[in-house]
């Protein structure tokens, strides 16, 4: 009897857990994906015939896809094709720069998992001293955003869903790795932070995550390009799929974001690639016009030099491209650019179009080289258009002649300019890795296209910036002398 009283207390327990659960389960909502090209009316039409069983339904769907009787849970378009559950792959991997929502869609995927069926997950990281370092927070966030709260329990350790007893671990590469093999039935592991977990977490980690059909997320901002987990990131593993995501790709990138994103963009470009864009660092002193540039809005003023034009002509794969520009004082401002790739030559004064209303009425400077081109612009529209002389060197007398320049400023408008002048730079020796002076024949149409539009500056004497530039120096130094 005293035996029954003792154990009394701990059944009622235990009776009380299985009822709750029971309860729960009951009122555990049911997760539906909307198929990656399922017509709106299809997936109606499943979400009908499911609630018939169930009260509720979450139904998981890219931004902006249309859901009745169903609480929507929204993913960035790109987010939803990684994370969908069609696409079986033992490794998926996010990675993008600031803003792009990489950790909230995969923290909100993490949650639907864990309501759908019992699974044991790892949240891990190279370093984590507590878990303020973690995801533990975004989880328990998104537990109350979704209206889970009544099925998970929150510890300062683990997050649990009562409902299907799945549970979340938290824990440090570093200083847990060898402690973590003994780890046992880990069903999903998402690295956050991938790009800083070295190569020998990540060799005895993934051997670890071993249950029937596990999964490692990761999710990364590049680094180094040589980092371990950029292997992960490169497209050439054929059990990862991989999405690259930026604050472009995040319908809900918020507006105190953005302000921090293009004063990051004037003023520091390879530190906006970086931090916003998601690529790896790739500061290097091959990169000719490297910390010479910034992006920038800007209105033509009064009294600026120019417009000046050039125009690039294309063939075949090779774009056609060009620019407007102007100069004040000792910067260069680049207002517009026009480009296409196969443009055909009757379609060169519509593209030029893209210049300005009133193009057609200034000198535009064009490659001499297609000397029937520029005949065919002249007697459709654009009667200023005049062949550029080339000289030895006139490439290299170019870059010199922008690189002159106190700063050069582009218009964010101008895409594939912004892209060149982040991107054109001088051949490496393959032996001895040394700078060599000339420049790669890429990334370079609107920027030849700059060069000619300022060709008359580059190369005539007395006239050029340069020339300027060296007579105010002159006189400057005449002005010292005579005050001695």
């Amino acid at each position: 009897m005293s035996l029954i009283r003792q154990s009394l207390p701990a059944l009622l327990r235990e009776a009380d857990r299985v009822l709750s659960t029971r309860q729960h389960s009951a009122a555990l909502p049911a997760v539906l994906w909307a198929g990656l090209d399922e017509p709106p009316a299809a997936f109606a039409e499943r979400i009908r015939s499911l609630r018939q069983r169930r009260t509720r339904i979450m139904a998981a769907v890219p931004h902006g896809y249309p859901v009745e009787g169903a609480q929507a849970v929204e993913f960035a378009p790109k987010m939803f094709t990684l994370l969908h559950p069609d696409r079986r792959s033992r490794y998926r991997c996010a990675s993008g720069g600031r803003g792009s929502g990489k950790s909230h869609g995969l923290a909100t995927a993490l949650l639907l998992r864990m309501i759908e069926r019992k699974m044991r997950v790892l949240c891990a990281r190279e370093i984590m001293n507590s878990l303020r370092e973690s995801v533990h927070h975004l989880l328990t966030d998104k537990i109350d955003e979704l209206g889970l709260t009544p099925f998970f329990d929150v510890t300062d350790r683990t997050i649990t869903c009562t409902a299907t007893d799945s549970e979340v671990i938290f824990a440090g590469l570093f200083a847990n790795i060898n402690s973590l093999k003994s780890l046992e039935a880990i069903a999903l592991c998402w690295i956050e932070e991938g790009e800083s977990v070295s190569a020998r977490s990540l060799e005895i980690l993934t051997p670890t995550i071993r249950a029937p059909g596990s999964e490692v997320w990761i999710s990364m901002n590049p680094d180094a390009a040589n980092a371990p987990a950029q292997d992960y990131a490169s497209g050439e593993r054929a059990d990862t799929i991989h999405e690259h995501v930026t604050f472009a790709d995040n319908p809900w990138f918020p507006e105190p974001l953005e302000v921090e994103r293009l004063h990051l963009q004037r003023v520091d470009d390879d530190a906006y690639r970086h931090v916003w864009l998601g690529e790896c660092r790739t500061q290097s002193d091959a990169i000719v016009f490297r910390g010479k540039f910034r992006v920038e809005e800007f209105e033509a003023a009064e009294g600026w030099d120019g417009p000046y034009h050039g125009l690039d002509f294309g063939f075949a794969v090779d774009p056609t491209a060009a620019v407007r520009c102007w100069i004040s004082g000792r910067t260069l401002y680049i207002e517009r650019e026009a480009y296409g790739v196969g443009v055909d030559i009757d379609a060169t004064p519509a593209l030029l179009a893209q210049l300005g209303e009133d193009v057609h009425r200034f000198t535009i400077r064009a490659d001499s080289a297609r000397p029937e081109t520029i005949s065919y612009l002249q007697r459709h529209g654009f009667p200023a258009v005049v062949g550029v002389e080339k000289w030895k060197g006139s490439v290299e007398d170019g870059i010199a002649f922008i690189r002159a320049f106190e700063a050069v400023v582009i218009h964010p408008r101008c895409e594939h300019t912004i892209d060149e002048f982040r991107n054109y730079r001088f051949k490496v020796d393959r032996l001895t890795g040394d700078i060599r002076p000339e420049p790669v024949d890429a990334f370079n149409h609107t920027i030849d296209a700059l060069r000619y539009s300022l060709a008359p500056l580059i190369h005539a004497p007395e006239t050029g910036l340069l020339d300027y530039y060296e007579q105010e120096a002159r006189a400057l130094r005449g002005q010292a002398v005579s005050t001695v």
